[in-house]
């Protein structure tokens, strides 16, 4: 009886041992669950954050990258119409410190001084323009791109057929100027490359979404060609559309001009 009893006792307490036993492992799995669990999170958090700083990387490489160019672009535009300008008066300010010149050549080297100053003034002002377009600063980027399209009607050798769609404030203002300086270079592209005749825009704005189409009927390129399509100024519209976290699609082939499409989602 006495050794039945604990024969019983000794089954409950290997029982109750065993239960333990198997809560303690259980334990032990649900801890070392969640700490890997917990492990796995923030890897995947990091990874996520180490994503996010790479793409902020490129794209503060890309804005460098454009504001280099456009300091660049802005020194070549004032050495070739100010700069050597500015030289040719000094020469002539100098003929006019000359003890033997006459009424008649001074009279001449004014003039040629006076002509030279009113060109000058004119570049600078076409410099300042182009720095920030004051249309684009008073009245907005779609004001901003029809006195760009009318400026290309007026030279005559080009037909401008635009669409304007655009929700003022949809961009932000620096963003507005990024993609008026997109529009800028495309169409120096088309003037100083393609031989086209025509230029078709299409701005719209849906809801969340910004489209710009550009298109002309010039010469074209061989797309393929990356170094010839960086070559016509292609990275500084590449790094504006990445700061604009836009969407860049080119199309062009030989003898049929080029297609541009440009989507930007708010």
């Amino acid at each position: 009886m006495v050794k039945e009893l604990f024969t019983g006792e000794n089954q409950i307490i290997s029982i109750i041992l065993i239960a333990i036993g198997l809560l303690f492992l259980m334990s032990i799995s649900i801890v070392l669950f969640f700490y890997f669990s917990r492990k796995r999170i923030v890897k995947s958090e990091l990874e996520k954050a180490n994503l996010e700083i790479d793409h902020q990387k490129i794209i503060l490489q890309s804005i460098i990258v454009t504001q280099e160019e456009e300091r660049k672009r802005i020194a070549q535009d004032m050495h070739d119409a100010i700069s050597s300008k500015l030289n040719v008066v000094s020469l002539n300010a100098s003929i006019l410190t000359e003890e033997d010149i006459t009424i008649e050549e001074s009279n001449k080297v004014g003039a040629s001084i006076l002509k030279i100053t009113n060109t000058v003034l004119d570049s600078s002002r076409k410099i300042a323009h182009d720095l920030l377009p004051p249309t684009l600063e008073k009245f907005g980027l779609k004001a901003a791109i029809e006195e760009l399209c009318e400026e290309i009607c007026e030279t005559k050798k080009y037909i401008p057929n635009y669409q304007l769609e655009y929700t003022e404030g949809f961009l932000k203002p620096n963003e507005e100027l990024h993609l008026f300086r997109i529009l800028q270079e495309l169409i120096n592209n088309t003037i100083k490359h393609s031989d086209a005749t025509e230029i078709t825009l299409i701005l719209k704005t849906e809801e969340n979404n910004l489209s710009l189409q550009y298109q002309d009927n010039g010469k074209g390129f061989n797309i393929e060609n990356i170094k010839k399509a960086k070559g016509l100024g292609m990275s500084g519209i590449e790094n504006r559309v990445i700061i604009l976290n836009g969407e860049l699609k080119i199309e062009s082939q030989l003898g049929s001009g080029i297609k541009v499409n440009i989507d930007i989602s708010n």
